[in-house]
């Protein structure tokens, strides 16, 4: 998948999960997502990068968002009907973000303080353009909580999946030349 089409294809699956959960459903994201990640498992140099970043986007996600909602800091459209968890639509978000990491965002595997600075700042506006546009986040007064929250928790895991991707590409790399660890 090329650079534009990652990053077209990120906008369209935040575009339908933010839109899904607008109107109170979460499996319009979810397929998105599913879409969007089966090109890529098709067209990647290496699908084990993929799916490890798959698996860590998944625990960002469950953590981070469970966390706001279990502290009270954040409420989500959508979600699972008694269960304070990451909803489905969020989580697709992860995922697609992850992907990204061997495509569009490639720049960024070894450029890590960029990555925590983008994390810093792209997180929490990504939420608040989700709740003020669609009105699927709201955020526990004063808001500056949950987005210090969501901050702290995008400057960290954004350049843990550029580092879990470049530490994997360059495993497969030395596994499939070969090569001792």
């Amino acid at each position: 998948m090329s650079f534009w089409l990652s990053l077209i294809g990120y906008q369209a699956v935040w575009f339908t999960a933010v839109i899904g959960a607008g109107h109170g459903v979460a499996w319009p994201g979810v397929l998105a997502m599913l879409v969007y990640a089966l090109v890529q498992l098709t067209c990647a140099r290496n699908w084990r990068t993929d799916l490890s970043l798959i698996a860590a986007a998944l625990v960002f996600g469950f953590l981070l968002d469970g966390t706001l909602i279990r502290s009270g800091l954040a409420n989500y459209a959508a979600g699972w009907p008694g269960l304070a968890l990451a909803p489905g639509w969020i989580l697709a978000l992860w995922v697609t973000f992850a992907l990204t990491f061997s495509q569009s965002l490639r720049y960024l595997q070894s450029r890590l303080v960029l990555a925590a600075l983008l994390g810093l700042l792209g997180g929490p506006l990504a939420y608040l353009g989700a709740a003020r546009g669609w009105q699927v986040v709201s955020f526990a007064d004063p808001t500056w909580r949950a987005l210090l929250v969501l901050a702290i928790g995008w400057a960290l895991a954004t350049p843990a999946l550029a580092w879990l991707a470049r530490r994997s590409n360059a495993w497969s790399t030395r596994a499939s030349t070969g090569a001792s660890a």
